[in-house]
């Protein structure tokens, strides 16, 4: 059984036309510069047909990146085992990625928590608790700062599919996303 959390949409046609980048758990390990460069490639990828304009190339280099560097950063802390696949694709005036990784059945558990707080508040107002909520000590663990602040400052959207709890301990997580751009003939 799957579970979804947020708008279904963003899941609907989400195979088509992507590229798709995978990062390998290996010898190496994942590691926070793995997250960095490759959210870096995503974002200039995505950016490129931008460059006729420095201020709108800069503009959604950023954006592209700021997103992008979160879903990655969150896959490769809160994965129990194996590579993250990133996919992404621009489609009209909106970037669309997709964040594929397996957590722990605890840690799927803990996030679909937070998923439900998020999915019954103003991402703004709840923003602002969580600021005020860690500066005070009081802020708990996997707070969803990064997510709350994309949603609120960056208009992103974002659906997450739960795969089935696995005899293994593992849950598979499938992150949507997908954030405006500017449309190319302006």
């Amino acid at each position: 059984m799957t579970t979804l959390y947020g708008l279904a949409d963003l899941t609907i046609g989400a195979h088509q036309k992507m590229t798709r980048l995978r990062l390998y758990d290996g010898p190496l390990d994942l590691s926070w510069k793995h997250c960095a460069m490759a959210s870096d490639f995503v974002a200039e990828l995505a950016a490129l047909r931008y460059r006729a304009s420095r201020n709108t190339y800069r503009e959604v280099r950023h954006n592209i990146g700021y997103l992008t560097n979160e879903l990655v950063e969150n896959a490769v802390k809160f994965r129990a085992s194996g590579s993250v696949v990133v996919e992404a694709a621009l489609e009209g005036h909106s970037f669309r990625t997709k964040v594929s990784n397996v957590i722990d059945n605890e840690a799927a558990a803990r996030f679909q928590d937070l998923l439900s707080e998020i999915a019954d508040g103003d991402p703004g107002d709840l923003l602002i608790e969580r600021i005020e909520a860690n500066a005070t000590g009081l802020g708990k663990s996997g707070s969803g700062l990064g997510l709350l602040t994309l949603m609120s400052d960056y208009g992103v959207r974002f659906a997450w599919v739960f795969g089935a709890q696995g005899d293994d301990g593992e849950t598979s997580l499938e992150t949507y996303a997908s954030i405006a751009v500017p449309d190319l003939s302006n």
